[in-house]
């Protein structure tokens, strides 16, 4: 840790150098300037960044890229800054490379159904721009009218649509990356295969660990003739949990498919007034597009399994008002916890689609544990869970609690063979808990893939990857009586 005379010196240092890089109004430096860049979504994890950096072009990234490995500073890449994972938290002596100035659609290709964007375009802004020709980018997180697709590729983002349309993998074709050492690499290609390794792939959900994306080919699919939503209530979570897989099970794969406890249902409902069954113990929302016909007949299997699994109600969307409707209080759930609650923490795990029930009562059970209320919502259909725990940071201990909540839901999560994350990453939220579900061999491998890219440690340092101290204290921390976790990890 730099003294504040050490780290004032370094920034006169760090700012000298980029300045002679990028124009001086790209660089920002000042306490003012840099504390919006203090934290992402993730409020609860802040740190003032040494200088912000915002490039306009390819070449002054590649510029920046070799001050950092020249002057050995650290780099924090940063999209739009909604991340829930502290992933785009600065370090302490090093820069925030934001790429909001990185924001042209570059091109569009409607006959190809492609298009290429730079990485600070806006998920959203896709869609409005390939609207005229009857198309649209799947992927749409509940942030899409803010996040950007940078930090989408840096997250493997989804949404609510995401079961049937795949997660930003399965719609972005090729990526051009600047590497630290100021290579540019063009990874994937808009042809249907490339030669070699898939690198694409690991470089999407890298969470900026690994290179900057300096511009990207998204696949656009044609918006469809009609799309329709069924509403489901349920007297009861597990049955509602049950459901789900049966949807599954019967071969339906709807276009979004998801659940709502009651708590969630409460806090949303007076916010956006959706229509929502404020009876219910458990709604589904579940989607179905295509043809008229198609639709139809979806619609009318999906309700036929939903009844037999339990359903107390179904209500189908008439008109298109009416499911955009429905589908804004899935959407204005995390905005619907700040009327309720001073503070929340949103969870992000994944679980087998067979255990929804099973985890559902958990964490109820561990909500009384520790003493904090939790809502549930989950993009139920591919089992990714998004548990908003409720607290007040006001009262001492709280805030602690609400931490340990969280990685109790991702032990859980694990040990009914989930993972720790579905779409908001690892960050530093979640580092801890990369100790839970990999070993040590696996950790190695992933550091592996980090050097290779990354010898010096310089993007995105000290998140994802845990240490082996860190695992093993974590070990002992956790502790329970007559076992011992990680026993395999030397103690120190």
């Amino acid at each position: 840790m730099l003294s504040p005379s050490e780290l004032a010196r370094r920034r006169r240092e760090v700012v000298a150098a980029l300045t002679r890089a990028v124009p001086p109004h790209c660089v920002l430096a000042r306490d003012e300037d840099t504390r919006p860049y203090e934290c992402d979504g993730l409020s609860a994890y802040r740190q003032l960044p040494l200088v912000v950096v915002l490039p306009e072009n390819e070449e002054q990234v590649v510029a920046i890229m070799a001050v950092c490995l020249a002057l050995r500073v650290p780099l924090v890449p940063r999209g739009a800054g909604t991340g829930l994972a502290g992933g785009a938290r600065p370090v302490a002596d090093g820069i925030v490379l934001s790429t909001a100035r990185l924001n042209r659609i570059v091109h569009l290709d409607p006959a190809a159904r492609t298009a290429v964007v730079q990485p600070g375009v806006r998920n959203l802004a896709i869609s409005d721009a390939a609207a005229p020709h009857g198309l649209y980018y799947a992927p749409d997180p509940s942030s899409q009218i803010a996040c950007t697709i940078g930090g989408n590729v840096a997250e493997n983002s989804g949404g609510v649509h995401c079961l049937k349309y795949g997660l930003t993998v399965h719609n972005v074709l090729r990526a051009r990356v600047v590497t630290v050492d100021g290579q540019v690499l063009e990874l994937g290609s808009e042809a249907p295969d490339v030669p070699g390794l898939d690198l694409l792939a690991v470089f999407i959900g890298s969470e900026g660990m690994l290179g900057i994306v300096t511009e990207v080919t998204v696949r656009l699919v044609p918006k469809p003739a009609v799309a329709r939503v069924a509403m489901a209530s349920f007297d009861d979570v597990v049955r509602g949990g049950g459901a789900v897989a049966s949807v599954i099970a019967a071969g339906i794969i709807p276009a979004g498919l998801e659940m709502m406890d009651r708590t969630s249902i409460g806090m949303v409902e007076p916010f956006v007034r959706a229509g929502y069954d404020l009876e219910a113990a458990a709604i589904l929302l579940c989607e179905s597009d295509g043809s008229a016909e198609e639709v139809d007949e979806e619609i009318e299997r999906m309700s036929a399994v939903l009844c037999a699994a339990g359903a107390t109600a179904i209500t189908v969307s008439a008109t298109e008002a009416e499911r955009l409707r429905l589908w804004s209080g899935r959407k204005n759930a995390f905005p619907a916890a700040g009327r309720i609650s001073p503070d929340y923490y949103c969870m992000d795990g994944t679980i087998p689609r067979r255990e929804l029930g099973r985890v559902l009562i958990g964490i109820t059970e561990m909500a009384q544990r520790f003493g904090l209320r939790c809502a549930n919502v989950f993009h139920a259909g591919d089992g990714n869970l998004h548990p908003l725990i409720l607290f007040d940071a006001n009262q001492p201990g709280e805030f602690e609690r609400a931490e340990a909540f969280g990685a109790a839901i991702l032990e859980l999560c694990v040990a009914v063979g989930g993972t720790i994350t579905g779409e908001h990453g690892v960050g530093v939220e979640k580092i801890n808990s990369m100790c839970v579900q990999f070993s040590r061999a696996e950790l190695d491998a992933f550091l592996s893939v980090k050097r290779a890219f990354d010898p010096e440690h310089l993007l995105n340092p000290d998140k994802v990857i845990p240490t082996l101290v860190r695992c093993a204290e974590y070990g002992k921390m956790h502790v329970r009586p007559g076992q011992q976790k990680f026993a395999d990890l030397p103690r120190f």
